[in-house]
């Protein structure tokens, strides 16, 4: 016996996985979770007759000699399979666009960074030469759609939006997708995003601006992603956590949302046991102690989340510079020479104001291009330090619309950024 199974709280993009592995194996059969995202589940009430599913309680698992994983790579995140884990003659495929290695141990594994894991998924079809009908090819995209958010998630990438074109040649229904990825939200919901709102707390943690949420809730609430991404958005910070303590099951369910590029939510949810995108994550953790969940992240987030491109990294150096004793005539020629539009002006190893070509319109006669620098020059300095990222750096341009940042490193500056290194960053166009 096959089967073929994802992760706990079932999304769009692992039903869809999961239905594509068994048209990918058509011997295999497909268990889901008990833990269903709410849209999935009214989504499978109607095409219950169309997707034919299992629960685990109907699978004999001595009899199960393949198991395919999708979307997943860690055992904890299955639902009810322990005895797999350990059983010998046991083949094992796995397929999952996570970044990250879990303890899923594969015969056979397609693991690749990618935006929706039906991606990789309908890779495999085509390369099979599969057949689809517009009902499953509506499954997919609703899949690629909610993991993507339409393409639009920074995680996307070009071979999921080749993969949405492919799936509407094939039919896929945009009008049922829509009505099926409209989120859950309702009394329950309301009720607890006003309560998260009252205690709503904004902080920096590491340059980037966070608020968590501990919030106490009774029984099984459906849509807390919904609750968090609105949340998110309300408060209008990077990143958001909301940690949901249920005291009858004693765990706190945790689920992250962020909106910027470089924060990683997935690498924070899989150091507490769960999983997800650089977007958006959850955990189940085993504790009564919410504070606790919340310091954790914090000294994750704090103590850097992953490797990823600093400002020093892009910024240039050794900086031109000119004293404040510099003339005006002399600044400008090195302006022109260099063929940049403003330079740091240095005293004593320290920086003390910026000249650039919009403090040249304060000249009214040639006579005061023989005045110093420090005359003209702009001493509201706008700095940054060389741990911080692109991002950071970008919007503290835009914030104070500033062309260029010293970066400055125990108040001596070491180098400087500028909007062209901050573009090229964003439009991948650093040299390999």
């Amino acid at each position: 016996m096959e089967i073929v199974t994802t992760h706990k709280n079932t999304d769009f993009d692992a039903l869809a996985s999961t239905i594509a592995a068994t048209i990918l194996y058509p011997d295999a059969v497909a268990v889901l979770p008990k833990s269903i995202n709410p849209n999935v589940k009214a989504f499978l009430s109607i095409h219950k007759d169309v997707f034919e599913t299992y629960t685990p309680e109907q699978v004999n698992f001595d009899q199960v000699n393949r198991l395919i994983v999708v979307d997943v790579n860690s055992w904890g995140r299955l639902d009810q399979l322990d005895e797999l884990q350990h059983k010998k003659n046991l083949e094992i495929f796995l397929f999952d666009h996570h970044a990250g290695q879990g303890d899923i141990v594969a015969h056979y594994a397609c693991q690749e960074e990618m935006g929706a894991a039906i991606t990789l998924m309908v890779r495999h079809l085509k390369q099979a030469g599969k057949q689809i009908t517009p009902m499953q090819a509506t499954l997919f995209l609703a899949g690629l759609y909610e993991d993507t958010g339409n393409l639009s998630f920074p995680c996307s990438q070009a071979e999921d939006a080749y993969a949405a074109a492919y799936l509407l040649e094939h039919k896929a229904d945009l009008a049922i997708i829509s009505t099926f990825l409209r989120p859950a939200y309702g009394e329950k919901q309301k009720d607890i995003l006003f309560e998260m709102l009252q205690s709503a707390g904004r902080r920096k943690i590491n340059g980037y601006r966070v608020s968590f949420s501990k919030i106490t809730v009774s029984g099984h609430v459906d849509s807390l992603a919904v609750v968090v991404r609105m949340y998110r958005e309300i408060l209008n910070v990077d990143a958001a956590f909301g940690i949901f303590y249920n005291p009858d099951r004693k765990k706190c369910m945790v689920i992250g949302r962020s909106n910027i590029d470089g924060f990683d939510v997935g690498a924070i949810m899989r150091r507490l046991g769960g999983g997800g995108h650089p977007a958006a994550g959850s955990a189940l953790v085993n504790t009564e102690k919410p504070d606790a969940i919340e310091k954790a992240i914090n000294d994750f987030i704090g103590g850097g989340q992953q490797q990823q491109v600093r400002v020093t990294d892009l910024m240039s150096f050794p900086v031109i510079s000119v004293t404040p004793q510099t003339s005006m005539a002399e600044a400008a020629a090195i302006l022109r020479t260099k063929g940049c539009t403003g330079v740091p002006v240095v005293e004593n190893k320290n920086l003390v104001g910026v000249i650039s070509r919009r403090d040249f319109r304060k000249i009214k006669k040639e006579s005061q291009l023989k005045a110093p620098v420090k005359a003209f020059m702009s001493t509201k300095l706008i700095s940054i330090a060389p741990g911080k990222s692109p991002q950071q750096a970008a919007r503290l341009m835009v914030k104070y619309d500033v062309g260029r940042l010293p970066v400055v490193q125990n108040k001596r500056m070491i180098g400087i950024i500028t909007r062209s290194d901050t573009m090229r960053y964003f439009y991948d166009l650093l040299p390999d």
